[in-house]
C-alpha cells in the first residue's frame, strides 16, 4: 500500500467569510473557505479546493486581470500571492497588520491594499520573466479611520477608497497636475462601497446605513495633465537607496498626504471637482437595514446591494430605478461578486455558510449549495466510491459526490444532531441515526424519507451499524445502555440487547459473519450473534472505556479505541486480545488559549475517537482530538505515516506554545470577548437589554470526528472542523518501479512493442511503472490479440493491469477498448483472483465504480437520443396528418384541385 495520500478537495463548506470574485471569463468563482481557496467552476459543475493554504483565515481575494495570479490575505496581514494556473504558491509577504481590501489596477500593473488608515500601491509581478513581487511604488494618507474598500478607474489612472470616517478619497496613480487626491463627504455611516462609472471620473458611494450618494466630476480621465518636467530634470522621486559597492537600488515609495480642504476645494483653479448630484436612501420610513455589502457592473450599470437581514436589491443606474428586492436568507450578506458579462451574482453569506450564483434576468439559481453551519461529526462512503454521506449536529444529511465536489441533495428531517450515518449495501439508501431518538431511511431515487425507527421510549442514538445485506438496521443509545433491532423492510423493532452499563459509543457489523461488535463505555466489546436470537456470544474485557470498534474487511480482526489512547486488537474468533498500538504520543497536539497545563502533559488526556480499517485490511486509520491522523501498520503495530489536517491557526490547539504576550496578570488575553465591538456584534452597554446577549466570539478547537477509506482503497476521508477533507493518490506523481532491472528501459519496452512482443512489453511496462508508458503499450496491442495477450499474462501483473484499467477507464475514451481488456482478464483469470478476493477487493471496487460511471453517463445519453427521435417521428407524423386534412378540405371546395401524396406533403412541411 502506498501512502502518498495528499490533499485533495474540502466539502461540505463551501464559505466562511471573506471576498467573491469571478475569474475573468466568468466561469467560476472563487470562494475563501477557512484557510484554503476554493474555486466553483459553475460551467462544468465541479468545485475544487487549491492545495495551498494560509496560517489565519483568508478575509481578502485580490486577483489579477487576466485571472492568472491571486493575492490571498489573512487575518493577520500574511499575503500569499498565488499562481491559479499552476496551483502554486509563489510569494510570501507580511503586512504586519490586518488588510481590509486588495485590488489589482485594470491594467495589471499595479495593485492597492488598505490597512488601518493607510492606502499601499505596489508593482504588480510582471508578465515577463523579471518577477518582483510587493514592490512598493507609493504610500497614501488622508482617511482618519480605518479604509474598507477600493475601486479603479477603466485606464487604471485613478482609485477610490472609502472609509469608516465616512469620507470617500480619490487618489491619482500619478502626481496629476490636476488631480493628486480629492476628498468627499456626504455621508454619517462608514462607507461599505464606490464604484466609478465607465469611462468616467464619476463616483457612487454607498455607507452602511443605506444612503447612495452620486457625484460628478467636471473633468473626463483623458483631460488629468501630468506634472510638467523642467528642462534638464526629472519627475520628483523619493531619494534612491544606496546598495552594496554604490549600485543604487530601487528608489523610495512616494509619499502622499491628504487633507481635507472643505473651504478651499472647490475654488481650486485647473483642478478637478466633484459635485454631488444625487443622494438615495434604500431603507423605508421607520425601517433601518444595515447595508452590508455592495457590487456594481460598469457594463450593464447595475447595482447590487445586500444588506443584513439576507435582502438585496437591484438597481438600474444612474436613474436608480428598482429592479428586483428579494431575500435568500435571515442571515447578512457578507459579500457580493458580479461577473464580467453581468448575468450572474454571487452572494455568501457567513452566518450559514452559504454560496449564491443567481441569475438576475431569468430569476434562477445557477448553484446554490450551504455546508453544515455547525460541526460535521459523521461521514459514509457508498459502496461504489462516488458519494460520500455526512451528518453534522445542525441536524442535517447530506450527499456529495467526489467528483464534482458539490452537495446533491440534503435531508431535513432530523430534529436534533446525527451522530452517525451509513450507505447500505446497494448504494442507493441512506440509514442517519440522531439524538432527536430516531434513526430513518432515505431513498436516493426520490430523495425522501421512506422510513423511521423509533423506540419504545424516548433515547439517544449515538452509533448505527446495518448488516452486510442490509436488511437489519442497529443503532446504540446513549442513556438507556441499549442496542435496538430493527427491520429495514417492516421498520419493525425485532430485539432491544441489554447488558451494557455504560453508554453504547460504537457498532460495527461483521462483514462475512453474523456478528455484532458493541463497544461501551462500561470497558467492554460485546459480540452479538444475529443467528443465535442475538445472544451475546463473547464479552471482550478493555482496559479503559470503549470508544470505537471497527471489524476488518475480512472479518477475521476486530480493532477497539479506548480513552486510554490505545488501540487493540483482537481475534474474536478465540476471544484473544492479539496486539496493542499505543497512540498517546502519536496524538501530539496543541495548547488550547484557556488550557492550565503544556501541550506535552495535555496529550496524555487525549484519544481516539475514531478508526477504520483500510480496504485491504492491513492498516488502520485513526484520529481524534488533535489536528493529526494516523495510519499504523496492523501486523508491526507501528506508527507508518501522520497526516496534519489543518495549519489554521485561527483554530483552538494549533499551537504548541502559547504567545506570553498574551498573559496578563488578570489572566489570558483570550477570556475577553472579541467579538464584542465588532461590525455587527454591539458593545452592549450596562441596563441595556436589546439585542442577542448570547452573541459571543468563539474560537473553534481543532478536532477529527470520523474518518472513513475508500472502498477503492486510493483516498479517504475524515470530517473535521474546518469540514470534510479528501486525501487522495491520484493527484501524486510517483516514481515508484517494481523489480527494476539494467535491461527495462523506456526504449527497450517501445523496441519490443515493435517487435510484436505484447506481454513482453507490457510485463517491461509495469516494472518501470511509469503510467503514460504503460498507457502506450497498451493502446498499442491489436485489438483482436486482447484475449492472447491477456491469456499469457503472469497472475501477478494481472492484478497490476486490472488495478492500472480502474484508473484508466476513469479518463479514457476507448471505453470498449478497455471494456474488452477487462473481459478478458476477468474471464480468463476469474477462478485465480476469486482466491485473492481481500487484496483484489480495491481494484474490483475501483474498476466497477469507473464502469458504472460510463454506464451512466452513456445510458442518459441514449436515452436522450431515443427521446430525441420520437419526439421527431411524432412531429413528422402530426404535420403529416395536419396537411392532409387541409388537402381534403381544398379539395371538397374544388374538385379540380389535384391530390398530393403523403411524402409530396413531408417535402412541403420540410
Amino acid at each position: 500500500m502506498k501512502f502518498a495520500f495528499r490533499f485533495s478537495n474540502l466539502l461540505g463548506t463551501v464559505y466562511r467569510r471573506g471576498d467573491l470574485t469571478f475569474t475573468p471569463d466568468g466561469n467560476s468563482v472563487l470562494s475563501p473557505v477557512g484557510n484554503r481557496l476554493s474555486a466553483f467552476d459553475l460551467k462544468n459543475n465541479k468545485a475544487e479546493t487549491l492545495p495551498f493554504a494560509l496560517s489565519r483565515n483568508i478575509v481578502c481575494v485580490g486577483q489579477s486581470p487576466n485571472g492568472h495570479l491571486a493575492i490571498l490575505v489573512d487575518e493577520d496581514g500574511v499575503a500569499l500571492l498565488v499562481s491559479l494556473l499552476r496551483r502554486a504558491a509563489l510569494h510570501h509577504f507580511n503586512f504586519h497588520s490586518p488588510v481590509h481590501s486588495v485590488a489589482f489596477s485594470p491594467d495589471g500593473r499595479k495593485f492597492v491594499v488598505t490597512k488601518e488608515n493607510v492606502v499601499l500601491m505596489y508593482h504588480a509581478p510582471g508578465q515577463d520573466r523579471h518577477f518582483n513581487p510587493f514592490s512598493l511604488d507609493k504610500t497614501y494618507y488622508g482617511p482618519y479611520d480605518e479604509t474598507t474598500c477600493i475601486a479603479w478607474t477603466d485606464d487604471s489612472k485613478c482609485f477610490a477608497v472609502g472609509s469608516k470616517d465616512s469620507s470617500t478619497w480619490v487618489f491619482g496613480a500619478e502626481r496629476w497636475t490636476n488631480l493628486i487626491y480629492y476628498s468627499l463627504g456626504g455621508h454619517k455611516d462608514a462607507i461599505v462601497g464606490c464604484f466609478f462609472e465607465a469611462g468616467s471620473l464619476d463616483v457612487y458611494t454607498l455607507s452602511r446605513d443605506a444612503t447612495l450618494c452620486v457625484w460628478e466630476c467636471d473633468t473626463d480621465p483623458e483631460g488629468l495633465l501630468l506634472p510638467v518636467v523642467p528642462v534638464g530634470g526629472g519627475r520628483r522621486q523619493g531619494p534612491a537607496v544606496a546598495g552594496v559597492g554604490g549600485a543604487e537600488l530601487q528608489p523610495k515609495p512616494d509619499v502622499v498626504r491628504g487633507k481635507v480642504e472643505p473651504q478651499n476645494q472647490n475654488q481650486r483653479g485647473g483642478k478637478v471637482k466633484y459635485t454631488r448630484t444625487g443622494r438615495h436612501f434604500f431603507n423605508k420610513e421607520g425601517d433601518f437595514n444595515e447595508l452590508t455589502a455592495a457590487a456594481y457592473h460598469r457594463g450593464n450599470h447595475l447595482l447590487v446591494t445586500g444588506f443584513a437581514n439576507g435582502n438585496f436589491h437591484l438597481h438600474d443606474m444612474p436613474d436608480v430605478n428598482l429592479i428586483h428586492s428579494l431575500s435568500i436568507s435571515d442571515q447578512s450578506i457578507e459579500s457580493i461578486s458580479i461577473n464580467s458579462s453581468g448575468d450572474w451574482i454571487a452572494f455568501g453569506c457567513a452566518g450559514l455558510g452559504q454560496l449564491l450564483v443567481w441569475e438576475w434576468q431569468s430569476e434562477s439559481y445557477v448553484m446554490k449549495q450551504q455546508g453544515h453551519f455547525d460541526n460535521m461529526v459523521a461521514l459514509s462512503y457508498s459502496p461504489d466510491a462516488q458519494y460520500i454521506v455526512t451528518g453534522g449536529d445542525d441536524g442535517k444529511v447530506k450527499v456529495w459526490n467526489t467528483r464534482s465536489g458539490l452537495c446533491t441533495v440534503t435531508f431535513t428531517d432530523h430534529s436534533s444532531g446525527v451522530t452517525a450515518v451509513t450507505f447500505n449495501a446497494t448504494g442507493y439508501v441512506v440509514v442517519s441515526a440522531s439524538l432527536d431518538g430516531t434513526v430513518r431511511a432515505f431513498d436516493l431515487h426520490r430523495y425522501r424519507n421512506f422510513r423511521t425507527f423509533t423506540s419504545p421510549r424516548l433515547a439517544q442514538f449515538s452509533c448505527l451499524a446495518l448488516d452486510p445485506s442490509g436488511e437489519i438496521v442497529c443503532a446504540g443509545s446513549r442513556d438507556s445502555f441499549q442496542v435496538f433491532v430493527w427491520s429495514m423492510q417492516s421498520g419493525r423493532l425485532l430485539d432491544v440487547l441489554d447488558g451494557h452499563e455504560g453508554p453504547v459509543s460504537g457498532l460495527s457489523f461483521s462483514p462475512t459473519q453474523g456478528l455484532l461488535a458493541s463497544a461501551s463505555w462500561d470497558k467492554t466489546v460485546k459480540l452479538w450473534d444475529m443467528q443465535d436470537s442475538w445472544k451475546t456470544k463473547e464479552t471482550l474485557r478493555l482496559s479503559a472505556d470503549g470508544l470505537a470498534v471497527s471489524f476488518r474487511p475480512d472479518g477475521g480482526e476486530l480493532a477497539v479505541a479506548t480513552l486510554d489512547g490505545h488501540i487493540t486488537l483482537w481475534d474474536h474468533a478465540r476471544a484473544a486480545q492479539t496486539g496493542s498500538i499505543e497512540g498517546q504520543h502519536d496524538l501530539h497536539g496543541g495548547r488550547r488559549e484557556l488550557d492550565k497545563v503544556t501541550a506535552r502533559h495535555s496529550a496524555k488526556s487525549r484519544a481516539y475517537s475514531t478508526l477504520c480499517y483500510s480496504a485491504d485490511g492491513g492498516w488502520v486509520l485513526a484520529g481524534g482530538q488533535s489536528r493529526y491522523v494516523c495510519i499504523y501498520n496492523v501486523k508491526e503495530q507501528i506508527l507508518v505515516k501522520s497526516f496534519e489536517i489543518s495549519c489554521n491557526l485561527s483554530l483552538d490547539a494549533m499551537e504548541e506554545f502559547l504567545d506570553r504576550r498574551k498573559m496578563t496578570e488578570f489572566g489570558s488575553v483570550a477570556l475577553i470577548d472579541e467579538g464584542a465591538g465588532e461590525e455587527g456584534v454591539a458593545l452592549p452597554l450596562p441596563g441595556v437589554k436589546k439585542g442577542d446577549m448570547s452573541l459571543r466570539h468563539f474560537k473553534p478547537e481543532i478536532r477529527v470526528t470520523c474518518l472513513r477509506f475508500s472502498p477503492t482503497g486510493r483516498s479517504w476521508a475524515a470530517t473535521t472542523t474546518e469540514g470534510l477533507l479528501v486525501f487522495s493518490l491520484d493527484g501524486a506523481v510517483v516514481f515508484d518501479p517494481y523489480d527494476l532491472g539494467e535491461e527495462v528501459t523506456p526504449v527497450s519496452v517501445r523496441q519490443a512493442l515493435r517487435r510484436g512482443e505484447f506481454t513482453v512489453a507490457i510485463v517491461m511496462a509495469f516494472r518501470l511503472n511509469e503510467d503514460k508508458l504503460t498507457l502506450e503499450v497498451l493502446e498499442g496491442v491489436p485489438h483482436t490479440d486482447i484475449g492472447v495477450v491477456c491469456s499469457t499474462l503472469p497472475p501477478l501483473y494481472v492484478e497490476k493491469l486490472l488495478g492500472f484499467m480502474a484508473v484508466t477507464l476513469e479518463t479514457s475514451r476507448h471505453l470498449e477498448f478497455f471494456l474488452s481488456w477487462a473481459e478478458q482478464l476477468l474471464s480468463l483469470h476469474g477462478h485465480k483472483l476469486k482466491a485473492r478476493s481481500v487484496e483484489l477487493l480495491p481494484a474490483i471496487q475501483s474498476l466497477q465504480r469507473s464502469i458504472q460511471r460510463h454506464y451512466d453517463t452513456v445510458s442518459k445519453l441514449c436515452e436522450w437520443n431515443r427521446y430525441n427521435m420520437r419526439y421527431t417521428l411524432a412531429l413528422a407524423q402530426q404535420r403529416g396528418l395536419k396537411r392532409q386534412a387541409e388537402t381534403e378540405t381544398g379539395s371538397d371546395g374544388d374538385s379540380d384541385a389535384p391530390s398530393a401524396s403523403d411524402d409530396q406533403l413531408m417535402e412541403g412541411s420540410d
